[in-house]
Order: C-alpha cells, then sequence, then structure tokens
C-alpha cells in the first residue's frame, strides 16, 4: 500500500525530497529536509542558481551560506535543471511563482509547467505537495488530472496534497522549523502522510478536511492583511487631512488590550503574497457569482498609496517654492520590507516611476539592491534602469526632496535629518529622538 511504503521511508529518513522551485519558498524549506538528514534535489529552470547552490552558495538572505554548503558537502542537497531526475524522488513539492496577469486574473502557467514535468517523468509511490499560493480547487482541478494521466489512481499510485507557504523574508524570530504548517490532501491518506512529512521538520502541523480548506487558508490570511492595511492607510489620509499625527493614533490604539490588533500604513504593499492573493480569492468567487467588495476596496486604496506619496511629496516641495518637474529626489530604500533585497511588487518603483513620469530627477539608496529595473510594460515614466547610490553628505544635501520607502535598520537616519532639506517619511522612520534639532522640513504620512 502506498502509504505504508511512504510512511516507513519518512520515518527512516530514506525518503528524497524533491523541491521544483528554488526561491525564498523552496530553498529554505529542501534546507530544512536536508539539514534533518533527508536527501533533497532541487529543481530549478536557471542554471545560474542551480550551479551556485551546487557551490554552496545561498541566494536568499534568510538561509546562510553556511547550511547550504553543510547540506551539498554531506551529500544531501543537489541542485539540478534536469527534470528527468524528478523520478528519483519520493516526495516533489512545488514551489514556483503564481503570479498574475495583467488583467489580475491567476497565471497558472509556473503551476502547469511544474505538473507537466511531473507528469513525465512520474512513477509510482509519490507523494506530490503543492505550496505555491493559488485559488481554492487548483490542486483537486489542475493537478490531479494531471497526475491522474496514463491511469494513475489516487491512493493506489499517488498522493496529492496542498500546504500553503508561510514565509516571511527576514523576519528572524519566524522560519521555516517554528511556523505551524496547515497540510491538507485531496485524500485522508495524503493528509496524514503530508502531514508526517512535514512534522520531520517543523514544531507544529496542522491538518485540515481538504486541500481546498489548505488553499482558502492562506488565502484568507493575506487578504485579512490587505484589508486592513487597507484601512490603516485610509486612516493616515484622514489624520493628515485632519492635521493629526497618524502613528501617535496607532501606538494610542494599541494600548486597548483586546479587541486592537495594530497595523499600519505605508507607502503601498509589497512582496509577492499580500498584493497578489487576494485576487486570486475575488477571483474565484467571481466564478461563483460572488463581489468580494471588501477585497475591491482594499486593493483600490493600498494601489493608491504611491500616487499619494508623490502628491505629499509636490506639496511639500511647492511649500519650499519648488516644482516636482526638475526637482531631485532621493529614494531612501527600494525594497518592499526593511532589511531585505527582495523587489517583488514594491511600491518604490511605482513611486519612482510616478515621479519621473511628473518630470523629477530620481536616484536611489538601498544597501541592499544594488540596481533597480522597470518593466516597460507597467512603465508611464523614464524605464531606464537606476543603480545604488551612495548615501553620502553630498547626495543628502544636494537632493531637493528625500523620501523614505523603506526603513533599513542601518541607514543613519540622523544623519539624513541632519542634512537633507525636505524629508518625506512613510514609514515613522523618524522617531521623535531623531527628528528633534533637525532643521529638516519633515512631512509624516
Amino acid at each position: 500500500m502506498i502509504r505504508n511504503e511512504l510512511e516507513k521511508l519518512i520515518a527512516e529518513k530514506r525518503a528524497c525530497v524533491g523541491v521544483a522551485g528554488l526561491g525564498y519558498v523552496g530553498l529554505p524549506l529542501i534546507i530544512e529536509f536536508c539539514l534533518k538528514g533527508f536527501r533533497g534535489i532541487g529543481f530549478e529552470v536557471d542554471s545560474k542558481k542551480a550551479d551556485q547552490i551546487n557551490a554552496g552558495k545561498s541566494h536568499i538572505v534568510d538561509v546562510p551560506d553556511e547550511n547550504v554548503r553543510k547540506c551539498v558537502e554531506e551529500g544531501r542537497l543537489e541542485a539540478t535543471t534536469d527534470f528527468s531526475r524528478l523520478s528519483e524522488c519520493d516526495v516533489i513539492i512545488i514551489c514556483v511563482p503564481t503570479p498574475l496577469r495583467k488583467t489580475k486574473d491567476p497565471d497558472m502557467s509556473f503551476i502547469l509547467a511544474a505538473g507537466e514535468q511531473i507528469r513525465k517523468y512520474k512513477r509510482k509511490g509519490q507523494l506530490v505537495i503543492l505550496e505555491s499560493t493559488t485559488y481554492p480547487g487548483t490542486t483537486d482541478e489542475v493537478l490531479k488530472p494531471i497526475l491522474e494521466d496514463g491511469g494513475f489512481k489516487l491512493d493506489e499510485d499517488f498522493l496529492l496534497a496542498f500546504s500553503p507557504e508561510r514565509v516571511d523574508p527576514g523576519n528572524p524570530q519566524f522560519q521555516t522549523h517554528n511556523i505551524p504548517k496547515v497540510v491538507g490532501g485531496v485524500s485522508k491518506d495524503s493528509t496524514d502522510v503530508a502531514a508526517q512529512l512535514y512534522g520531520t521538520i517543523v514544531n507544529d502541523v496542522h491538518a485540515v478536511s481538504s486541500a481546498r480548506v489548505a488553499e482558502a487558508c492562506k488565502l484568507w490570511e493575506n487578504t485579512f492583511r490587505a484589508i486592513n492595511i487597507g484601512m490603516a492607510n485610509e486612516m493616515a489620509r484622514l489624520c493628515n487631512a485632519l492635521g493629526i499625527d497618524t502613528w501617535e493614533v496607532v501606538r494610542a490604539a494599541a494600548t486597548k488590550p483586546f479587541g486592537f490588533m495594530p497595523f499600519y500604513p505605508g507607502p503601498g504593499i509589497g512582496g509577492h503574497c499580500i498584493p497578489l492573493d487576494p485576487h486570486y480569492l475575488s477571483w474565484k468567487a467571481r466564478q461563483h457569482g460572488f463581489d468580494s467588495q471588501f477585497i475591491s476596496l482594499a486593493e483600490q486604496i493600498n494601489s493608491g498609496m504611491p500616487e499619494y506619496v508623490v502628491k505629499l511629496t509636490s506639496t511639500a516641495l511647492n511649500k519650499s517654492k519648488k516644482a516636482l518637474n526638475g526637482s531631485k529626489i532621493l529614494v531612501l530604500g527600494v525594497a518592499y520590507k526593511k532589511d531585505i533585497d527582495d523587489m517583488r511588487e514594491s511600491p518604490a518603483l511605482s513611486i519612482i516611476d510616478l515621479l519621473r513620469a511628473k518630470g523629477a530627477e530620481v536616484v536611489y539608496h538601498d544597501p541592499f539592491v544594488p540596481e533597480v529595473t522597470f518593466d516597460h510594460a507597467y512603465t508611464i515614466g523614464d524605464a531606464e534602469p537606476l543603480k545604488n547610490n551612495e548615501l553620502t553628505d553630498e547626495l543628502l544635501r544636494d537632493c531637493d526632496c528625500t523620501i523614505i520607502c523603506t526603513e533599513h535598520s542601518n541607514i543613519d537616519y540622523k544623519k539624513v535629518c541632519d542634512l537633507a532639506p525636505l524629508i518625506v517619511d512613510t514609514r515613522n522612520a523618524l522617531n521623535e529622538d531623531i527628528r528633534n534639532g533637525s532643521s529638516a522640513k519633515i512631512v509624516r504620512l
């Protein structure tokens, strides 16, 4: 029986774990399995990334080089572009991107491509798990028919489950091993074996009744964040209009020990999950004739924040008798969150694009991002790439305005306050101690 065979392989750590996609989700995951004694094969379409991993080097901030090197040197980890080796794996975990099309509909091409490779090289006795965020029903409706091709049957020839990734790049407190893992299978055997597998690398596994529940769980988590961030952004705009300090209001509200959870405003939302996942849920809702109004409203507010930041900048420059057109603007931080190099969906890109479209000269400083490129299809301003600038005294004095888009910890904000003539702080990076004694004009979100 396939269940018994896989349970024994996992219990004895003789199961070979294959991970398709070695990005922010896949690499930390396969490293955890290898560190726990499993053999892992990572599958990549990017040969440079595969070569880097085989050389013992990590391209992910949260995965130390020494962990990759240890797994490679012990013969437990290898990366390859040869998908025929999927047949060697007892477990195959899919960690490929799930972006949106320009129409905001789900782009399933990466999941379909991974599924096609598995179909070509599958064998009896494998457990396949999808981790890529997607709409409820994907595992049942898309992957299951692919795996059934050739007469394969669920529970007899293969097992199939979904387990949502919960990676938080740059968070030293929560990493793969101590983030609870939700698991839902297309069958009970699939759920049980997948839960056993993850139980070898994480402290807490929460099994649910189906893959659909697990898929919906991930979307609910990130839609919750998107909607509450949208409310925080709207409240920030309201407080600004009323002349009230947004951040003081949030701090005061957060003293309530029940019934309130603080969310903070910002220049927009970024990363792979929060800007995209609610669209997967609302798209699926439309297929069933349901209009998800909260999701639409939050998206409208959050996607409008870069334009609002540009408006604040233009207004602040006008008060200094300067026009946005022709001004030199320094953007501090272009990654989507602090202390990482991840640029996916970063609101800083939209802010730079809008500023350049209005005639501003834009430069940036980000210690984690050496170069910024722009997608011509989404760009309304100058689409030329930008290179990182050293944060010199001269640069700070020379720029007409500095916009803090990402509050990296290793930026000297006291120096910024002392030297920049005008600052738009969208992240509350400049606390009262830093602002005290500064001659800069400071506008806070």
